[in-house]
């Protein structure tokens, strides 16, 4: 096992023995300054967003899945690098948009923690889905936009369909996460607001069945409080 997955599995190991979660939305790994240096081919194009390369690159019948040490295709790189007429092309040559690298996270869930929601509407547009189970807590994009208060990621991710009460392995929905790991300031609010709207489940507990509006009162997060006591 590679050290970064230990390291990421005594996380969650961890965090379930403590029913808390240490930044799980923001656990995902851009390719860093030494993975960079490494690139050819495909991978490289994607980072640099050399269209006229890539395109040379599939002429010639490039692998559109290889992928780095890190399990990232050209399609995971372009979306990190918010590279968007890359990741058009890709899917035009017929890339799989619903990849997953070796956290985990496909380029939907990629541009939702990054709060890029020109790239996840691209991605939703090509095809991609809004309702893959990512990351090592089995969650999905929209558990972790919640998560951090992407309250307009949220709002694109249940316009195309994601699964509002999905429950992560840590017994959280998004609607959980919003609060228990938000500050319950604006953006909490708002992702709060969002998925009530949408019909997200208030009756779904933690493992030990404590409700998003019993922890919202916990915390005295007034505001969310009053959006989940609304009929």
């Amino acid at each position: 096992m590679k050290s970064s997955q230990l390291l990421a599995s005594s996380m969650l190991l961890i965090a379930l023995l403590l029913n808390v979660i240490v930044m799980p939305a923001s656990a995902q790994t851009a390719p860093s300054y030494l993975d960079v240096l490494q690139y050819n081919g495909l991978h490289d194009a994607a980072h640099k967003g050399d269209l006229k390369q890539l395109r040379r690159l599939i002429a010639a019948g490039a692998e559109l899945e290889q992928s780095d040490a890190a399990d990232r295709t050209a399609l995971h790189i372009a979306a990190f690098a918010s590279r968007y007429e890359i990741v058009r092309e890709l899917a035009k040559a017929g890339a799989n948009l619903n990849a997953l690298e070796y956290e985990a996270y496909d380029i939907v869930t990629i541009a939702a923690v990054d709060n890029d929601l020109k790239m996840l509407d691209l991605a939703l547009i090509l095809g991609a889905s809004a309702g893959n189970v990512t990351s090592l807590y089995d969650g999905t994009a929209l558990i972790a936009a919640a998560h951090l208060g992407h309250y307009q990621v949220v709002r694109r991710l249940i316009e195309g369909g994601a699964p509002l009460d999905h429950i992560n392995n840590l017994n959280w929905t998004a609607l959980i996460e919003a609060v228990v790991l938000g500050n319950g300031e604006h953006d909490h609010i708002e992702t709060v607001r969002e998925l009530v709207a949408a019909g997200a489940d208030r009756s779904i507990g933690d493992r030990h069945g404590v409700t998003p509006l019993e922890h919202a009162r916990e915390r005295g997060y007034a505001a969310i409080i009053s959006l989940l006591e609304a009929k």
